[in-house]
């Protein structure tokens, strides 16, 4: 089944799930779309089945707080930001629910991690206006960028570059390989001061770069020249939210929750908006992704949904 308007159009909640006590602040699908994992502002981070669509297992970060959780290659491990205590990087074996490695290092929030799609590299942007470079296999920092402002950053999905968004106003380009010579492309964008910058991700072809910021707007840059393509407004986020925005996996759409728990989504090539869909959520929607192999996505506040197509086209 090939994702087109109509079938977008078509999405329904088809489950909902309601484990946390607080907002879900991240979620990641595994890289074969089975399973997806949550972590949320309550300290819990729930594992779901996206076959079978229940929840299956819930641990706890009691002590560090939980955010921006995301898979590693391995199976049944996670890293994961804290947002108590400190602001160390942890490494978690699902299996045993034990730490494998702790990443210190930045000392302020960890506002952007990055898992490279190849490798055991990550990277992590944080308030301390530092991007860091890891590997799984040591605790010690692989490479260290300061910048002028709050960083967010993403890798290809080559894994052989990945992108910074500084200031809110520039994004810059660093071959992973050789970063420490400086980005080999910057791109400046008009400065909003209305809004800062969230978070950054590549399309899954690689050519393109979504923007989103707290504000009521996206922006989809071209990712070898730097152009503005389009820019997409005309959701709810008058409270400064950080609202995820996402690709569908075949690069063709985009789409973003807004604090009136509604999906937007758009075309990307034409930049036209295509749905706007209802998902029933009782807070802002501040997750939301497409699962990477199964025609399904999940968006959540403090609950979590998951969505499909009710036709087939």
């Amino acid at each position: 089944m090939k994702l087109t308007d109509t079938v977008l159009r078509s999405f329904r909640v088809a489950k909902v799930f309601r484990e946390n006590s607080d907002k879900i602040n991240c979620f990641d699908f595994s890289s074969n779309g089975e399973t997806v994992i949550s972590s949320s502002d309550d300290d819990s981070i729930v594992l779901y089945d996206c076959q079978e669509g229940k929840p299956k297992r819930t641990l706890y970060s009691k002590k560090y707080g939980v955010d921006l959780i995301r898979y590693t290659h391995a199976a049944n491990t996670v890293v994961y930001s804290s947002n108590k205590i400190d602001d160390t990087i942890r490494y978690l074996s699902l299996h045993d629910n034990k730490y494998i490695r702790y990443f210190p290092g930045h000392n302020k929030r960890v506002v952007a991690l990055s898992m490279s799609p190849v490798d055991d590299t990550f990277i992590s942007g944080s308030l301390d206006k530092t991007i860091r470079l890891w590997d799984l296999r040591s605790p010690n920092c692989q490479g260290l960028m300061h910048l002028q402002g709050k960083p967010v950053c993403s890798f290809d999905p080559e894994g052989l570059i990945f992108a910074a968004g500084v200031n809110s106003e520039m994004v810059k380009l660093y071959d992973l390989r050789s970063f420490d010579k400086g980005p080999f492309a910057t791109f400046k964008l008009q400065y909003d001061r209305t809004c800062e910058w969230t978070g950054l991700k590549f399309s899954n072809d690689g050519k393109l770069i979504l923007v989103s910021t707290n504000g009521g707007a996206l922006r989809l840059l071209d990712a070898f020249k730097g152009a503005m393509l389009h820019s997409f407004g005309g959701y709810n986020n008058s409270k400064g939210v950080t609202l995820e925005a996402s690709f569908t996996p075949d690069s063709q759409f985009m789409m973003i929750g807004s604090e009136d728990g509604k999906i937007h989504v758009w075309n990307a090539e034409s930049g036209m908006k295509v749905a706007v869909l209802d998902g029933k959520h009782t807070g802002p929607v501040t997750c939301l992704q497409f699962n990477p192999k199964f025609m399904t996505f999940a968006s959540a506040c403090s609950n979590m949904a998951f969505w499909l197509p009710t036709i087939d086209d």
